[in-house]
C-alpha cells in the first residue's frame, strides 16, 4: 500500500460541477474513501472532482469520457489524463489518490498530457510513451513499473517474464510500450519457451533492472 503523502487530518473537497461541493476533513485515506463512496453514489453525473487544495492536486474522474485526469493547481497546462477500461477502475483511482496524491497513481496506468492520445490503438499508445522517455534512468523505472503489475523471474533465475500467462489481447499499450522501452535499453527480446502464452515478453536479466525491480518488489 502507498505511503500518505502527507501527516494528520486530510482536507478535500469533492464536486460534479454544480457548485454543490461538499467539503470534508478526515483522519486518513479510508475515511476519504467511504466519504467519497457516499458523495459519488448520492449523484449521477459524469465527471467527479476530488480536489486536495493544501497539496494543490486534484483527480478528476470523467465517466462521461472514460478517462480519468489529474491536474496540479500551479500549472493546470500539465494535466494527465488515462484511459479507464472498466468501470470498476473509477473508485480504485480514488483510493490510490487518496492515499498518496498525484504520485499515488503513477502505477495505475498510462498517462497521456493530451486527452485525444487516449483514442489512438493500444499499440499507438504505448509506443508514444516509450518515445518520450528519453533518459535510460525513466526508460528503467517505466520498465520497472510494467514489472510490478505482471512480472516475475523464470525458475533458472536467468531471465525476466513480463505479463506472465497473458495473451496477445491483454496488455496491448503496455507490450509496446515495454518493447520500446527494451529497444532503447538495448535489451533484447528472446524466443519464448514452447508451450508459452503468447503475450508474454522474455529478456534476459540485467544488473540495471535488478535493483530497480527490487524498489518495485
Amino acid at each position: 500500500m502507498a505511503r500518505p503523502y502527507k501527516t494528520g487530518p486530510k482536507q478535500f473537497v469533492f464536486g460534479v460541477g454544480d457548485g454543490d461541493d461538499q467539503r470534508v476533513s478526515v483522519a486518513d485515506a479510508q475515511e476519504a474513501y467511504v466519504a467519497f463512496s457516499e458523495f459519488f453514489r448520492g449523484r449521477d453525473a459524469e465527471r467527479y472532482v476530488i480536489e486536495d487544495e493544501p497539496a494543490g492536486q486534484s483527480l478528476v474522474l470523467m465517466l462521461g469520457t472514460g478517462a480519468i485526469a489529474r491536474v496540479t493547481a500551479a500549472d493546470r497546462s500539465q494535466t494527465d489524463y488515462l484511459k479507464i477500461d472498466r468501470p470498476n477502475r473509477y473508485m480504485p483511482s480514488a483510493m490510490l489518490f487518496f492515499e498518496n496524491g498525484h504520485a499515488g497513481l503513477d502505477r495505475f496506468g498510462q498517462w497521456f498530457t493530451d486527452l485525444a492520445d487516449l483514442d489512438a490503438s493500444p499499440e499507438v499508445r504505448g509506443a508514444a510513451r516509450a518515445d518520450a522517455i528519453t533518459t535510460e534512468a525513466a526508460a528503467i523505472e517505466a520498465v520497472a513499473r510494467i514489472w510490478a503489475d505482471s512480472g516475475h523471474v523464470d525458475p533458472t533465475d536467468q531471465y525476466y517474464v513480463f505479463f506472465g500467462s497473458h495473451g496477445l489481447d491483454d496488455d496491448r499499450a503496455e507490450r509496446a510500450e515495454l518493447l520500446g522501452l527494451l529497444e532503447s535499453l538495448g535489451l533484447e527480446r528472446l524466443d519464448v519457451p514452447a508451450g508459452t502464452p503468447d503475450g508474454e515478453v522474455w529478456v534476459r536479466t540485467d544488473p540495471r533492472l535488478d535493483v530497480e525491480f527490487a524498489r518495485w518488489s
